[in-house]
């Protein structure tokens, strides 16, 4: 079973670095409230950990 990850964006992007508004695009997000599922990667960890102010994760037994 591999885990996937609930990445919900809670913090707006406005006044941030460029590179923190790139990596909550790749991620799928763009506005408060909205969330999205992945799959459990270092790649994935890599970036929620570059913007872990701006989201929150949960994750989910597939």
């Amino acid at each position: 079973m591999a885990k996937k990850l609930k990445i919900t964006q809670t913090r707006s992007i406005i006044d941030r670095p460029k590179t923190q508004k790139r990596t909550i695009e790749a991620l799928g997000l763009g506005r408060p409230n909205y969330f999205t599922v992945k799959n459990d990667t270092p790649q994935i960890r890599g970036m929620i950990n570059k913007v872990s102010h701006l989201v929150t994760v949960e994750e989910i037994e597939e």
